[in-house]
């Protein structure tokens, strides 16, 4: 009697068929602006190429939300003191 086990098959996987709505990176460039609130913001844009169509709204309306509370942020600061007078105060 053989106890060998008998070798099954390997089986080769399938590549999946071409899906045209499938999602697929977009590769768009991403310039670092040198601010941490706008880099992160922009970089979250990078998770939209992961999701089918119907979930980018969700990435957009998140990068737009961000993006406007780092401009609301910027009016927030104060700015720079205001140079003083050149005629000196007035009587």
């Amino acid at each position: 009697m053989d106890d060998a086990v008998p070798e099954t098959p390997a089986v080769a996987e399938e590549e999946p068929a071409y899906d045209p709505a499938a999602p697929a990176p977009l590769n768009v460039p991403r310039t670092p602006t040198g601010d941490a609130d706008v880099d992160a913001a922009l970089d979250r844009l990078g998770d939209a190429d992961h999701l089918a169509t119907d979930g980018h709204l969700e990435v957009y309306e998140d990068v737009h939300r961000g993006l406007r509370d780092a401009l609301t942020a910027l009016d927030a600061r104060p700015g720079p003191p205001a140079p003083p007078s050149q005629h000196g105060p007035r009587s």
